[in-house]
């Protein structure tokens, strides 16, 4: 199974969550709570792959959890809410 990284954020205009996700284009949903979109997330993220594979389309490889990976193997984090720089 594909792990994509999802990101959830609230829209003031539609009234609800929009979940995207930045890994396969087009790829969103929208859902009343965080949770709601998370499960419409993940039936989107299984439609987009199903189609992409039935066109021929190249499926792209997560990239999400290597990026963390390589976050925290540099044991650096950076604290927006401060404005600094924080080593582990």
């Amino acid at each position: 199974m594909y792990k994509y990284a999802i990101e959830i954020f609230y829209s003031e205009e539609d009234g609800g969550y929009i979940a995207v996700v930045p890994e396969l284009a087009g790829c969103s949903s929208f859902g009343e709570t965080e949770a709601g979109a998370l499960r419409e997330a993940m039936t989107a993220i299984s439609l987009w792959l199903q189609t992409a594979k039935n066109e021929g389309r190249d499926i792209p490889r997560p990239e999400g959890r290597e990026l963390l990976r390589a976050i925290l193997d540099e044991k650096t984090v950076l604290c927006p809410a401060h404005s600094q720089e924080i080593v582990a």
